[in-house]
């Protein structure tokens, strides 16, 4: 596989990833744990499809502790609180303040060692939080205090995917089949928080049942297994400056699928904290010299 296209296959995971948002609002009333079980169950089948004919595959679940610790982690602790933003506060602000990810992966990253961190970083992360600030002060935001908790669940998850993301960079090695094992762990773990914490609530029409089909399919199946690739063995900083497009795009998505109202106020914090993610990564559009 060329890095081309295994970059190509990493950026289909954006194009799902910014779906998330609408298909989860469609998917109606099922609790978060609940709609994170079922999809980590269907995206856990999407990887073992492939073991029919690549018996030896199942090998690739055979990690140290620590790379299932990262993995799962990453997975269940982001999902179960983006998905309980989405429950607790409106889905349009709530997923601006959660893609603060790629802002924050820059920072981070630049703190790894070799790495610095320049003035156009802390300049990104100032028109980011910029952005924020806007999101919630604006005419057209629908912030209360009763919408705290939703936004603070947002903002850790933000925190949680970037940590992870991260860390996987240590991992290179560990082949993509694993993540199957990652969302099948996910699955497990959202089961039995479900089972302690909530009710049950199955989908109502058939509509919700494939909004729960398509996002255990896409962002929350596919998605992992071509970010894997792409992050592996593509160009990590063509993928990382193009995930600055995530926020714009779900917010697109939300609108046009009538879960939020187009405003001015959405406008300008989706294109502040996407051009202070792009501000912090300036370093991936300018080649360093030899």
């Amino acid at each position: 596989m060329t890095s081309s296209f295994a970059t190509l296959i990493g950026l289909t995971a954006i194009v799902m990833w910014s779906l998330l948002a609408a298909l989860t609002v469609a998917t109606g009333r099922v609790p978060p744990f609940q709609l994170l079980a079922m999809t980590f169950a269907i995206g856990a089948c999407i990887g073992p499809v492939s073991w029919l004919w690549r018996r030896g595959a199942v090998r690739a679940w055979r990690q140290p502790a620590l790379v299932w610790l990262v993995g799962v982690g990453g997975l269940f602790g982001y999902h179960a609180l983006y998905f309980l933003a989405l429950r607790l506060a409106p889905p349009a602000e709530a997923g601006l303040l959660n893609y603060l990810w790629p802002l924050l992966i820059v920072l981070l990253s630049s703190r790894l060692p070799g790495e610095r961190l320049a003035p156009h970083h802390i300049a990104g992360a100032a028109l980011g939080f910029i952005g924020t600030a806007v999101l919630f002060a604006g005419g057209g935001s629908q912030f209360s205090t009763a919408h705290l908790p939703g936004f603070i669940a947002a903002f850790v998850a933000a925190f949680v995917w970037a940590g992870y993301s991260v860390m996987s960079r240590k991992f290179a090695s560990v082949p993509t089949d694993a993540v199957a094992g990652f969302c099948c762990a996910t699955a497990l773990l959202a089961a039995l928080c479900h089972v302690v914490l909530e009710p049950t609530v199955w989908p109502e029409t058939p509509s919700q049942w494939l909004a729960v089909a398509a996002l255990g399919v896409g962002p929350v199946g596919l998605a992992f297994f071509a970010w894997d690739i792409g992050m592996k063995r593509g160009d990590i900083r063509v993928l990382a400056a193009a995930s600055y497009a995530t926020p714009l795009l779900s917010t697109l998505f939300l609108v046009v699928a009538g879960y939020a109202q187009p405003s001015t106020t959405l406008a300008v914090a989706a294109l502040l904290i996407a051009g202070g993610g792009l501000l912090a990564a300036r370093d991936m559009f300018v080649r360093r010299g030899v």
